[in-house]
């Protein structure tokens, strides 16, 4: 399974992105989606993550009530739509499948595939 991120670029604080994240195989409309970002300097985080029919939906604390996390299993893309954007949110955004679980999970090891990453720049 082949992941490809796209959407990311230089936006201003208070603005907004969607993030996509394509897959090569169909199977991937069964599999746990994740996002996950890096800032420079920091570990990897997670993000947000759905479960396969979009049931289940988690965010960490530090984006929830601005980014939703969708997916759309016919065209097995996974979007990130980012709203109120803050200089911290600057990072490298990736997303990861995980084959393996039901629930969705948010620590980035059960993940498989991961993106190449799409660079989010948020200026103040």
């Amino acid at each position: 399974v082949q992941l490809q991120a796209s959407g990311g670029g230089l936006v201003q604080a208070g603005g907004s992105l969607r993030l996509s994240c394509t897959a090569s195989a169909r199977t991937l409309s069964s599999y746990v989606m994740g996002w996950f970002r890096q800032a420079p300097g920091k570990e990897r985080e997670f993000v947000a993550a759905i479960s396969w029919n979009g049931g289940t939906i988690y965010y960490a604390d530090s984006v929830k009530g601005r980014f939703t996390i969708s997916r759309d299993n016919s065209k097995t893309t996974v979007y990130l739509q980012m709203n109120s954007l803050k200089p911290e949110d600057t990072a490298v955004y990736y997303c990861a499948a995980d084959p393996k679980n039901i629930i969705p999970r948010t620590s980035q090891y059960v993940y498989d595939y991961w993106g190449q990453g799409t660079l989010v720049t948020v200026s103040s």
